[in-house]
């Protein structure tokens, strides 16, 4: 506001305006005496509001070419799709019955959803954010990943024990895979040209070539309880896997298939993210402790923990800006996105 347009306001205007200020400062800095980071070099950037009910939100995925994030709001049955550009959510997709696993492809303009409420996977266009169909997905389906090359997804049904694998030319399901215990998340490498896939229940990482839908290998991980989240750092070859139920972090080197490093995390470690330009992971957990993690030549480095929010036990990574987003279900009654920076 320039000094000629403060000349011409009313002393009651300029009560309304400092008051209306002050509320939102308010708001603001109580927000952000919430969180207390520790020593992570992050910085808190905003909270900006979230539609619908302060229920539970789970994994997220971002579309970088269309600057969109796709938020699951599993309390409400939803998706969230929010603009990174503008700051601001644009859209919601309902009827996703309890909605966990989200993944967005760019170059199939495909948004994929794992349905659990109805055991179905939920295909959605980007472009009109219409659901376009609907796949058996058997009995608790979660995350997600997708193998180009077979044009197939790959889902981790969770109780099940199983991967369902989906052709996405048809949208129709191929393929169901035994896994023999609890499945966690699932992912692809793309040197390999393999889908990874945490057995939970089993201590182990089951190797599967889509090309035959066959497991071709599985890999114990000693140090593992509850092995659930997994990421894949492609260029340094290493596999990240984030075990809920002794909060621990297991470095696995995927030239050796040997695990070589190991960290405490916080409470019940969840969603991994990787900023791959800072060389940066980044470890959520459902008590609201976030832990980060520089990688250099196949070393990692833990570089600080700390409480982003009550339940910040999921995270997206923006490489081109670097900055970090956290769903959090209920902050003052509300669920609202954390923006946070490095600092």
């Amino acid at each position: 506001m320039n000094k000629r347009m403060n000349r011409r306001l009313t002393p009651a205007i300029l009560v309304i305006l400092l008051i209306g200020l002050g509320v939102g400062i308010n708001r603001c800095s109580q927000a952000a005496d919430a969180i207390t980071t520790g020593d992570l070099p992050l910085k808190h950037v905003a909270d900006i509001p979230l539609p619908g009910n302060a229920t539970r939100l789970d994994y997220q995925s971002f579309d970088p070419g269309r600057k969109l994030l796709f938020i699951a709001h599993l309390g409400d049955s939803e998706i969230i799709i929010f603009d990174m550009r503008e700051s601001r959510v644009t859209g919601r997709i309902a009827d996703i019955s309890s909605v966990h696993g989200v993944l967005a492809i760019p170059e199939l303009s495909r948004v994929y959803a794992s349905a659990t409420g109805t055991n179905e996977i939920a295909v959605i266009d980007e472009a009109t954010l219409k659901v376009v169909s609907r796949i058996p997905g058997g009995t608790y389906p979660d995350g997600m990943a997708y193998a180009p090359d077979a044009h197939k997804l790959y889902v981790s049904d969770e109780t099940g024990e199983t991967e369902t694998v989906i052709d996405v030319r048809t949208n129709t399901r191929v393929a169901t895979l035994p896994l023999g215990g609890e499945v966690g998340n699932t992912q692809y490498d793309p040197v390999s040209r393999h889908i990874f896939v945490n057995v939970q229940s089993r201590r182990q990482l089951i190797e599967i070539d889509p090309a035959k839908d066959q497991i071709v290998a599985r890999i114990d991980v000693p140090g593992a309880k509850g092995n659930h989240g997994l990421l894949i750092d492609v260029d340094d070859r290493l596999a990240f896997i984030a075990c809920e139920g002794n909060d621990k972090l297991l470095v696995l080197d995927m030239e050796t298939m040997k695990v070589i490093q190991a960290f405490d995390t916080g409470g019940t470690p969840d969603v991994l993210a990787f900023d791959s330009v800072l060389k940066t992971l980044y470890v959520a957990g459902e008590a609201g402790t976030v832990s980060m993690f520089k990688i250099n030549d196949k070393t990692v480095t833990k570089i600080g923990s700390g409480n982003v929010g009550p339940h910040a036990h999921v995270v997206a990574v923006d490489e081109a800006t670097h900055r970090s987003y956290f769903p959090l279900k209920d902050i003052n009654g509300h669920p609202i996105l954390r923006i946070m920076a490095p600092r």
